[in-house]
């Protein structure tokens, strides 16, 4: 609750103040996202990749996207689960620190949009903890919420592979965080057209 008190007296690294420093004007770029975690928990687990994907006047710019994997040698290590798939993965990598600071340069004042988009921000924002910086001041947008008001829904809840095939998107192999984020491009342009939204 006090979270803001907490930050008040604190020098912040640059990237933060740059970023910070993006929000008097609001923008017309939003970022699909997608965040693959260790587990559900922000307070314990840790992020594994992101994808993202930038949306501009409802166009997915293909060229406009981020793609990084974590390697968490630590708490893979302490816990016991194999890191094998991330040595593997063709994504670029970088260690926690540098991944979360490219993050924050590459979405800067944009609306993120996500499928539970509540837990990718509270598990960026245990990251952001970490590195002595405050909590994510971008808007953000849900897609599974968007459904939800379309189709006046309160108590189902739809995985991202159930609203793609409610969409008729094809479905990929899914084999990293960047496809889920194009399938939330598209999922996002459809319920923005249908919910009449600017």
């Amino acid at each position: 609750m006090l979270d803001w008190l907490k930050n008040i007296n604190k020098e912040h690294p640059e990237f933060w103040k740059n970023y910070t420093s993006k929000f008097d004007k609001k923008s017309n770029r939003y970022v699909s996202l997608s965040v693959e975690t260790t587990g559900l928990n922000p307070n314990k687990d840790v992020i594994l990749s992101f994808g993202a994907i930038a949306v501009v006047n409802d166009t997915i710019l293909i060229g406009d996207t981020f793609e990084i994997a974590i390697p968490q040698y630590k708490y893979l290590h302490d816990n016991g689960i194999t890191n094998d798939f991330l040595l593997e993965s063709a994504q670029p990598k970088l260690a926690e620190p540098a991944a979360i600071e490219a993050f924050i340069n590459y979405i800067g004042n944009a609306t993120l949009v996500g499928h539970r988009i509540h837990f990718d921000v509270a598990m960026i924002n245990e990251a952001l903890e970490k590195l002595a910086c405050g909590r994510l001041k971008n808007e953000a947008l849900d897609i599974e919420i968007m459904y939800k008001k379309l189709h006046d829904i309160g108590d189902k809840n739809f995985s991202l592979d159930e609203l793609g095939t409610l969409f008729k998107i094809p479905k990929t192999e899914r084999i990293s965080t960047t496809d889920d984020a194009f399938t939330i491009a598209l999922l996002f342009l459809k319920l923005k057209s249908r919910l009449k939204l600017q």
